[in-house]
């Protein structure tokens, strides 16, 4: 299986960025990310927005599944997001890009375009917890597949 996050910002070292180092070690799944640099620049909040959009949609594989990360997606349970990889896999859809914007979100374009829009859950998360807790749940994704004991539930 062949992924990709990329993500609005560049991690700092800390605990956010042990939790994702510690499930990315776990993984057996290729797993890149890609940090799209959010220095302030001169410009609106749409803007600025337009502009990260394009950079994450740069160089994009041909034939990519899209996930966007946003508050107004789906809700999937870790055995729904599992079987949804597996079919992407099974079908030959790959890379699986995972989208994650920065304070400001993702452009609308992109939302609208993504294969899929996924939320974790109603509240609010800061965006590097969100890249955390998305590499768990490829983990956890992974486990379901192999039937190992890690997921529980």
């Amino acid at each position: 299986m062949r992924l990709q996050i990329r993500a609005v910002g560049r991690m700092k070292p800390g605990p956010e960025q042990e939790l994702l180092d510690l499930y990315r070690k776990r993984l057996s799944w290729q797993l890149d990310i890609l940090e799209i640099d959010d220095r302030k620049s001169a410009g609106s909040t749409p803007e600025r927005i337009a502009r990260e959009g394009a950079q994450l949609q740069a160089d994009l594989p041909p034939g990519a599944v899209v996930v966007a990360l946003d508050e107004r997606g789906r809700e999937l349970d870790s055995r729904e997001f599992s079987r949804t990889l597996t079919a992407w896999r099974d079908n030959a859809r790959l890379p699986i890009v995972f989208m994650i914007g920065g304070a400001d979100g993702l452009e609308r374009e992109l939302v609208n375009k993504a294969d899929l829009t996924l939320c974790f859950g109603r509240m609010t998360w800061p965006h590097m917890m969100v890249r955390a807790m998305l590499v768990e749940q490829i983990f956890r994704a992974q486990s379901i597949q192999q039937g190992h004991p890690y997921h529980r539930a």
